[in-house]
């Protein structure tokens, strides 16, 4: 090995296209002092194995951006090193043959509208007129995408190794990386045998091998290594042109290559690599299994009857060109993992299962402005390795999350589908009362939550048995997984309480007013008790968090964040000096509101329950000592109840026993979502990302105007804002996703949606020009609906149901 540089700037571990693409676009962005290491030869890992697939179309906007991001990076990168980055524009066909099939690719045909993609939906015969190979018998449709293609691995990896060392990176193969130095909670260094390099930054990029280079700095990345396979067919005068294919619904995909076939395909039974030591030989591959692969191949012989002419005993390995069994880097969910770990400057890029190679370009960008400015342009948190709580360190957690996101990887994915694999496992105290009230239960970060509990049998108003609420069922996709119970749990709330538990919203208990000021949007700076509602802001102006805030003491304050945001939303705080306590697991939350709760309540307490709207005061209920804040998300009077875990069973048997005389229904996740929209209440993550201001998003009511705060010079008068719509037809119900045009011309996309049964109306939000109004049309599941823009909220506009006490 070479005498390495005794300091650099940044280190990246892995010369795979993840590595290769992060060196290359930190010295883009001027970090040129950069070294890589690779323990083997570049693309000796995972990537030289990758089949190559492009397909630019995914699930989300920025898996979509950066993936066409990658795609304009190829003649970038042609023409600072003069080599072949391996780019084959052919084209994508993807195929239904299946009603629900065909119906997800209309939605998918609309998603690629507002990301601007070409794309064509195809009938049966269209399809094989671009491919003549085909079987279209049972082919009901074909979205054609001409912008896919694939990509040659090596020639990629060799364009981005170039590239980075004409802008100054160093790459170093033939070195192991051994340990990673880590100082008072922040990494210091990287040491490659008796070699050690000063670095305040690395970059864990090491594909499958990720788990372990984590665990040299004490940091668990969750990463499963799962065998994948493909094979490649002999020559037979197979074109070079000839599209990609997709076939979800059998589970295969194929594509040219050497003018034959490659074929591969997602198995149902997947099985993971279990080594404690992956990737330490190069180019680590399997015996074939072709047993295991057989429904693949026999799903492309169906297709491509060409094939059984080509490989007759396609059973056997020696049949094939090749046959290609090796790892393939997966995480729990399917998603790239992305970002800064617990230990400062120590960040990781790994995790490319699916679309890495396709997506490898977009990921280098997001990683080095994540690395050199501090926040990426796109919104990664779908990606951002703090998604995951503690629970994604257990390695048994990790590999089943795994291994059935790869099983069901061409499975139709339906609004409000959950997945059963390693659950339960994070439960509220009040679990065994939801279980036995017959509740229909979610997940999100672990947390097992309650989507709707079960209607009565007995035929009365809002029973099972009633029939009236089966009316109000979705058309499409929306009504697949819905329940009537829904909106009897709405009304229920607007006529009398619900009751919804909320322990799942994660707890942080911050200490430092000066400095959680400085971060926040909102005045913090208010007497003992005061709860505000406010946005924590990045230097663009975008809400890198919407969260409440309870000052419970001079220096001492309670933030409330969702579900799944705790670990990222305490990980901003932490990197602006704050110091943070993780208390989520500490309380439980139970949610009382509706125009009865003063009466029910009151049963239950001898307090004074008429402090005011967004106050907090320590009270008792029952036995129970409880923090009450009079906050709402449903749009009625209300408060949230926090007590200590141990007596959140206790509690939430007082609010239903005194409640049921009143009316009030214990109330799922799926009635709070329609409320919300009713309300025009926001959800990070969807109508406001990182890449949206307050003042976009409607929410200029919550930024002070009186002091200086992170981000407050971006906040510049807005082009777009966002947009209540309520939909014509009111079985319309959009997801989220769906596109909008204005005067019949593409202008945006549907952030989220739903029916409010409330003001019985389909609504949807979308960003449009602040001067926008009269109609628009949305696409959904392939009918364009007309939609008025309307002034919000839709419900209550006076917020007197919230602000006001309730007439007795």
């Amino acid at each position: 090995m070479v005498q390495l540089p005794a300091e650099a700037r940044a280190v990246v571990i892995g010369g795979g296209v993840a590595g290769c693409s992060v060196a290359y676009h930190l010295a883009r962005l001027g970090w040129t002092d950069v070294v890589l290491l690779e323990r083997h030869d570049l693309t000796e890992g995972t990537t030289w194995h990758s089949a190559g697939f492009v397909g630019q179309l995914r699930s989300t906007v920025t898996q979509t951006r950066m993936i066409m991001y990658s795609a304009g990076l190829y003649p970038e990168l042609a023409e600072l090193t003069g080599l072949d980055p391996g780019w084959h524009g052919v084209g994508g066909l993807r195929l239904a043959t299946t009603p629900e099939r065909h119906e997800e690719l209309l939605r998918q045909a609309g998603a690629a509208e507002t990301y601007g993609l070409d794309m064509e939906l195809l009938s049966g015969p269209a399809a094989r007129d671009m491919l003549p190979l085909l079987e279209i018998a049972d082919v009901r449709s074909a979205l054609w995408l001409p912008g896919d293609g694939w990509l040659d691995p090596a020639g990629l990896v060799r364009a981005l190794a170039a590239g980075a060392e004409k802008l100054g990176v160093r790459i170093v193969t033939g070195a192991e990386v051994t340990g990673v130095e880590v100082r008072d909670g922040r990494v210091t260094g990287v040491r490659a045998g008796e070699e050690f390099v000063r670095t305040g930054t690395v970059v864990n990029a090491a594909g499958a091998a990720a788990g372990r280079v984590g665990r040299l700095a004490g940091v668990d990345v969750p990463i499963v290594p799962i065998k994948h396979q493909y094979v490649v067919t002999p020559p037979f005068d197979v074109p070079a042109s000839t599209p990609t294919v997709r076939d979800p619904d059998n589970i295969v995909y194929f594509r040219e290559e050497g003018g034959g076939i490659l074929v591969g395909g997602y198995i149902r039974t997947p099985e993971v690599w279990d080594t404690a030591a992956p990737l330490t030989d190069p180019r680590t591959l399997f015996a074939p299994d072709m047993a295991k692969f057989g429904e693949s191949w026999e799903s492309a012989r169906r297709r491509v009857p060409a094939l059984a002419g080509v490989v007759p005993g396609g059973e056997r390995p020696e049949a094939f060109a090749k046959v290609v069994h090796g790892p393939e880097a997966f995480t729990p969910d399917g998603e790239f993992l992305l970002g800064e770990t617990s230990v400062a400057g120590l960040w990781v890029a790994a995790g490319f299962c699916v679309h890495g190679l396709a997506a490898a370009g977009g990921v280098g960008k997001v990683m080095a402005e994540w690395i050199v400015d501090g926040a990426p342009e796109y919104d990664v948190f779908g990606m951002d390795i703090r998604r995951f709580g503690a629970h994604a360190r257990g390695a048994r957690w990790a590999r089943a999350k795994a291994v059935d996101s790869y099983s069901k990887y061409y499975d139709i994915v339906y609004p409000g589908e959950e997945r059963t694999a390693a659950r339960p496992l994070r439960r509220s105290p009040a679990w065994p009362r939801h279980r036995e009230l017959g509740a229909e239960f979610g997940e999100k970060a672990g947390w097992e939550r309650v989507n709707w509990f079960d209607l009565p049998g007995d035929g009365s108003p809002g029973s099972a048995l009633d029939g009236d609420g089966e009316r109000f069922r979705p058309a499409g996709w929306a009504g697949k997984h819905w329940s009537p119970a829904v909106r009897a749990e709405c009304l229920a709330t607007r006529d009398a309480a619900g009751l919804f538990d909320q322990t799942s919203f994660a707890k942080l208990e911050v200490t430092g007013l000066a400095a959680l000021q400085h971060l926040c949007a909102g005045d913090l700076d208010r007497p003992v008790g005061t709860v505000v509602y406010t946005q924590m802001l990045n230097e663009r102006g975008g809400i890198e968090a919407d969260v409440t805030v309870t000052r419970l003491g001079p220096d001492r304050f309670r933030v409330v964040t969702g579900t799944a945001f705790g670990v990222h939303d305490a990980a901003w705080l932490r990197r602006h000096g704050l110091d943070v306590r993780d208390v989520t697991s500490a309380y439980a939350c139970y949610c009382l509101w509706g125009p009865k709760a003063l009466a029910i309540l009151s049963e239950l307490t001898a307090d004074d329950l008429t402090f005011g709207y967004m106050r907090a005061r320590e009270i008792t209920v029952g036995y129970v000592p409880v923090l009450a804040q009079r906050v709402t998300f449903a749009g009625e009077f209300g408060w949230e109840l926090y007590c200590p875990s141990e007596y959140g069973l206790t509690l939430w048997d007082t609010l239903m026993e005194a409640g049921t005389p009143h009316g009030m229904r214990p109330a799922g996740y799926r009635a709070l979502d329609s409320l919300r929209l009713e309300k025009g209440y926001r959800v990070w993550g969807l109508d406001i990302t990182p890449e949206t201001t307050p003042r976009e998003a409607g929410l200029s009511f919550a930024v002070s105007a009186n002091k200086d705060f992170l981000g407050c010079q971006a906040l510049t008068p807005p082009a777009e804002t966002l947009h209540c719509l309520v939909l014509d037809d009111p079985r319309r119900i959009c997801l989220g996703g769906e596109p909008v045009r204005l005067n019949g011309r593409s202008a945006s996309r549907v952030t989220s949606g739903g029916y409010g049964h409330r003001v019985d109306r389909s609504i949807a939000y979308a960003y449009l020009p602040v001067t926008a109004d009269g109609h628009v049309e949305v696409g959904v599941n392939g009918t364009w609906t007309s939609a008025t823009i309307a002034e919000g909220p839709l419900y209550d506009p006076a917020h007197s149901r919230v602000r006001h006490l309730p007439a007795t």
